[in-house]
């Protein structure tokens, strides 16, 4: 995210991006057995631009240069004016929500933050790649997991940094099961049919190389309901920042389904194409690494409507 900062804050270096401090000594990443060992750092937040990339001084790293810190496994919906003071603020729905709750939580313990990876040149866009906690109560705190298993923000499987997937893949559905936030189907407002109850399935795992077979991957919207919905202007994405939006006219019929196929062809009423070369979707693995995603369809007010997590791992 932070693809645009108001005039404000245009200075560079607000947002420079230079080597990360020496760390302390390998710890376990994340309470209980099995953890596997990472590194640490400690730092002060400087402010909050959006809900999944704060400002942090990184303690003994020569520079008192706030640094954007990449949160692991975390993806808010996208803010699009980042500013310090809340009302001047903008955003997709949801984005400014996450915002407000990463500063609630950076106040609460007082500003300090403690920084963990397992490797320390884990980077996105030429950011570093931390979990973040805050200490309080005593107790450190860990940013993305609360926000995840709150609803303010989708997970997103880092292969690299896998010690906090098994507790965010666990998160995310519990979030959706309850219904938090994204997974309040109107939380942005009465959207479109709001009535009907869309379906969604990911084909993850398409027969043969899915290199050789990318439009075996797609995502499907099914309609239950006994009259066609119309979804133009309606996007479904995975967990990362890829997106497909629906044309103008598009409709989901009666009992059926609209796919959306990962690779290119030529699209029709109900199957339409992404226009990927590649494959989009990690298959899943059952150890410890927990890798996985997810399909997601938004309607045009920021209402995520139908969702499909996988693997599995809650009321399956």
């Amino acid at each position: 995210m932070l693809r645009r900062v108001v005039a404000v804050l245009s200075a560079a270096a607000a947002v420079l991006t230079v080597a990360a401090a020496p760390a302390a000594a390998a710890t376990a990443c994340r309470p209980g057995a099995g953890s596997p060992a990472c590194l640490v750092w400690t730092g002060k937040v400087s402010w909050v631009p959006d809900g999944d990339t704060p400002l942090i001084d990184v303690y003994g790293d020569g520079t008192s240069t706030p640094k954007s810190i990449r949160l692991i496994g975390v993806q808010a919906m996208e803010q699009t004016v980042y500013h310090p003071t809340p009302s001047k603020r903008r955003g997709e729905c949801h984005a400014l929500a996450a915002t407000a709750r990463v500063e609630q939580l950076v106040k609460a313990g007082g500003g300090v933050v403690r920084m963990t990876a397992q490797h320390a040149s884990s980077t996105s866009r030429g950011r570093p790649l931390r979990s973040v906690a805050v200490k309080i109560n005593g107790v450190w705190r860990d940013i993305g997991l609360d926000l995840i298993r709150n609803g303010y923000a989708l997970w997103l499987p880092v292969p690299a940094e896998w010690a906090w997937n098994p507790a965010y893949r666990l998160a995310a559905q519990q979030a959706a099961r309850e219904g938090r936030r994204l997974y309040d189907t109107d939380a942005c407002g009465s959207g479109p049919y709001q009535s009907v109850r869309l379906g969604m399935q990911v084909n993850y795992d398409p027969p043969g190389d899915e290199h050789q077979n990318v439009n075996g991957e797609w995502m499907r919207v099914s309609n239950p309901a006994a009259a066609p919905v119309a979804i133009g202007g309606w996007w479904v994405r995975d967990s990362g920042l890829r997106r497909y939006t629906f044309p103008a006219g598009t409709v989901v019929p009666a009992r059926g389904s609209v796919y959306v196929h990962v690779g290119k062809g030529t699209a029709t009423a109900t199957h339409k194409y992404w226009g990927s070369s590649v494959p989009l979707f990690a298959n899943p693995t059952f150890d410890t690494r927990a890798i996985g995603d997810g399909g997601f369809l938004f309607d045009p007010r920021g209402d995520l409507r139908a969702w499909m997590h996988y693997p599995c791992v809650v009321g399956c």
